[in-house]
This record gives C-alpha cells, sequence and structure tokens, in this order.
C-alpha cells in the first residue's frame, strides 16, 4: 500500500501528533508512506520513522492581498499536485480544511482516492466566507470525509454526512508510569495545556484558580504551550494576583513528565475538535475537569467515573468543580483510578483499524466505478 499524507506543517500540535503516528504505525507494516507539508522546515517537531518520506513543499507564505492570494494558491495547487503524481499514492489523506481544499483542488481528474479529514469545530472555527464555500464545493470531491466526533459531523450538509466516516483521535500509553516517578515539588500542582488562543479559554481558567487560591494556598497552576495570548495572560495573572502561583513553562518537550507530577487536569476550552491533551492526562492516571464544549469531551469523559464535566465558558462552576475536587482526595484518587481506560477505548490499534477500513472503502469502491465505466 502507497499512502501520501497531507498537513501544514509538522510543528507541536494536535493534528501533526496524530498525522505523525499513522506515518509511522503503517511504515512499520511495511507500507510505503509519504508526507507532504505545506511549511518549508526540513527538520519536524515529531518522530518519524525513516522509512517515512517526508517533504516539506515550502509553499506557506501568507499573501498580502486577495489577487495575490488566488495567484500564490494556484501556484501551491501546482506544486503540490505534482508532488502527488510523484508520490504515485494508492490513497490521498490530507487533514485540516484549507489544507483538504487544497489537496482535492490538486487532485481533480487524477484518479486517486481521497480522504480529507477535519480536525476541529467547524462550526466555531472561522475559514472566511470563501473558504467556507470552496469547503462546501470541494468536500462533494472526496471519497471520504473523516470527522472526529458527531456534533463536528452534524455541522455538514446531509450530502457530505453520507460520504462520511467518524474516527476518535488515538492514545498513546504514556512512557512511564506515574507511581515511578519522584516527585518534583512538594506543591500540589494543578495543570492545563494547550496554544494560547482564545478558544483555549485560559483566561477562565485564570478566573476560576483566583476564586479558590485562597483556601488552597498549596495549590499551583502550571500552564503548558504558548501563543499569542501570552501577554494578555501574564498580564491577567498579576490583576488577579496569581504571580506567584501560576507558572508558563512555554512549549516542552516532555509533557508527559509533566503531567505525571500533577494533581488534576483542566481542560477550560470554549471549543474544541477532539482534544488529544485530556486523552493523554488521562493516560497519565489524571482525573479531568472539563468544559463541556463543543465538541470532543462528552465523547471521551465519562462525567463522574473518571473525570468532571462542567457547563461552558462558566467561570462560576468551573471553580467549584475545582474546589470540590482539590479538597477530596479520595475524589481524585477514584476519578485518577479510571482515567487509564481512556487507552484502551481509543488504543492505536483500535483507532488505526478504522483507518485501515476507511482505506479498504474508499480504494473499493474506486475500482468499482472504474469497472462500471469500462462496462458502460
Amino acid at each position: 500500500m502507497k499512502i501520501t499524507l497531507i498537513i501544514h506543517s509538522l510543528t507541536y500540535g494536535g493534528a501533526e501528533r496524530i498525522i505523525s503516528i499513522m506515518a509511522n504505525y503503517w511504515s512499520a507494516k511495511g507500507w510505503q508512506i509519504t508526507l507532504l507539508t505545506f511549511d518549508d522546515n526540513k527538520i519536524p517537531d515529531f518522530f518519524l520513522d525513516f522509512h517515512v518520506i517526508y517533504i516539506p513543499l515550502g509553499i506557506a507564505k501568507k499573501s498580502p492581498n486577495t489577487m495575490i492570494g488566488i495567484w500564490n494558491n494556484l501556484k501551491r495547487i501546482r506544486i503540490l499536485r505534482n508532488a502527488i503524481i510523484n508520490s504515485n499514492p494508492d490513497v490521498v489523506i490530507s487533514f485540516m480544511s484549507k489544507i483538504n481544499i487544497n489537496s482535492l483542488l490538486a487532485t481533480r481528474w487524477l484518479n486517486i482516492p481521497v480522504i480529507v479529514s477535519e480536525r476541529s469545530n467547524p462550526g466555531k472555527s472561522s475559514l472566511g466566507w470563501n473558504w467556507q464555500q470552496l469547503r462546501q464545493w470541494t468536500y462533494s470531491f472526496a471519497d471520504k470525509i473523516v470527522f472526529q466526533t458527531q456534533r463536528a459531523r452534524d455541522y455538514f450538509p446531509l450530502k457530505l454526512q453520507n460520504k462520511s466516516s467518524i474516527i476518535p483521535n488515538m492514545v498513546v500509553l504514556p512512557p512511564i508510569k506515574k507511581q515511578s516517578l519522584d516527585k518534583l515539588s512538594t506543591e500540589r500542582s494543578l495543570i492545563a495545556m494547550g496554544r494560547f488562543v482564545p478558544e483555549k479559554g485560559f483566561d477562565l481558567l485564570l478566573q476560576a484558580f483566583a476564586k479558590v487560591k485562597d483556601n488552597y494556598p498549596q495549590w499551583t497552576l502550571t500552564i503548558l504551550g504558548d501563543g499569542k495570548l501570552r501577554p494578555e495572560l501574564e498580564s491577567l495573572c498579576k490583576q488577579l494576583g496569581l504571580s506567584d502561583r501560576v507558572y508558563f513553562p512555554g512549549m516542552v518537550n516532555n509533557t508527559y513528565a509533566f503531567l505525571q507530577q500533577a494533581e488534576l487536569f483542566i481542560m477550560s476550552s470554549r471549543f474544541e475538535g477532539f482534544p488529544n491533551a485530556i486523552c493523554e492526562a488521562m493516560a497519565c492516571g489524571l482525573p479531568i475537569i472539563s468544559t463541556d464544549c463543543p465538541s470532543g469531551p462528552r465523547e471521551i469523559i465519562r462525567d463522574g467515573i473518571d473525570g468532571i464535566l462542567v457547563p461552558n465558558e462558566d467561570v462560576s462552576a468551573l471553580a467549584i468543580a475545582m474546589e470540590r475536587l482539590m479538597s477530596n482526595e479520595q475524589e481524585r484518587k477514584s476519578l485518577a483510578t479510571r482515567a487509564p481506560e481512556v487507552t484502551e477505548r481509543f488504543c492505536v490499534e483500535k483507532i488505526m483499524g478504522m483507518w485501515e477500513d476507511v482505506l479498504a472503502q474508499v480504494i473499493n469502491n474506486r475500482t468499482k466505478f472504474s469497472i462500471k465505466r469500462q462496462i458502460v
């Protein structure tokens, strides 16, 4: 089997992590995997098996105006089309909306099955009017559309839903068991992670922590990640009197080490796709508190069994849930005991089996269609 995978980049991110796992898994089976990225980063942030053919195309530059943007997109499509032809795939798999659009245009009339995958919440992630219209039009060319959740699929018209499948993200086992690590600090740590962007709701988390901090002086909050809102979040920390209780380590390579040192994981997002961060934290045996945002947390967390869901964008509800678990070690332990079961529900073998079922469907359907055309 020869598969060409396409994504914007292999810098740190949830979609990037998943596509690298897919590439390595199939490469280990002896399949020929080509991974194309739009950026020009020669060294990916994620490990790739040395058999994976990794080609950064260097076509990701921004355009200063609409006319140049149209020209640049035509150039991107031409370069991408040539790269796909040269990789000679049995199937193309593309991740993320704008990349999907370009991939579907680049493969038009090539007679190659194309699977596109939405990796965020389409109802909340604004593409802009032009890109949204292009998405509705080009997605009809896809052989299969993969969504991570039912709520993401429901956003699209029925004709596109009918050619779709739902495949959640896989969960990779943490490299070290939590109990085998020595505690790095005597403090009790809340932990969160993600890009510093509005949808992650870290401003809500800081406000909620400010409500409970005085009653729990031994607890701190660590937020892993970085992004454009970092100055605003640091300023909010000062306003709320949290400067000595909240840590921003930035982007780190060893997220599992931080997770395995924490007592409690918090996700305060306004919206998500299928949050890898929750799965990784649960795999490390952490109890979870998450907003019941669209979409993802409800599909992962079993409320009251391995975590707690609170109303979306409700600071008071988030603070109450935090205080509830910070004050109750027994409940934390109870939730933590069940949390690692997420690695069974979303194990790599099960999720990759779902992807391979989709591969078989699109190849078989394309073969039947070709035979039918020959007969006619």
